[in-house]
């Protein structure tokens, strides 16, 4: 069963940085294609960032593009999000998740997404 379990969640103010982790179990990362989501209060849940299993391709969120970036050690089972200059409008629960396939599902077809991850809070004030 893969497990996913995310972490660096918190309070900080506008232009402020933030890095989430996501620590990954039960299979072989490598072949996991990774990526962050997030949902405001209220709103739909909004597709953050994805990262290729090798880590060779990414891909962003219009409102995240330039702000924020994706990364993995796949040496140590563990996907990063770099969140800088930080807005009151990032505020949201992240979700890290998982698939085996790198591909268009994780922005047209969401909920087929494999392995979701239980979400850390991201509170920025103004």
């Amino acid at each position: 069963q893969v497990q996913l379990e995310e972490s660096g969640g918190g309070l900080v103010h506008t232009g402020d940085s933030l890095r989430l982790s996501c620590g990954v179990s039960g299979r072989t990362f490598s072949t996991l294609a990774m990526g962050w989501f997030r949902q405001a209060p209220g709103r739909k849940r909004e597709f953050v960032a994805m990262i290729s299993g090798a880590g060779a391709q990414t891909n962003y969120g219009d409102s995240v593009k330039g702000r924020f970036t994706i990364s993995r050690d796949n040496a140590r089972n563990t996907m990063y999000l770099q969140m800088n200059s930080l807005k009151p409008e990032d505020t949201a629960a992240y979700f890290c998740a998982a698939d085996s396939s790198y591909s268009s599902k994780w922005f047209l077809q969401t909920d087929r997404v494999e392995y979701w991850g239980k979400g850390t809070l991201v509170t920025v004030s103004s």
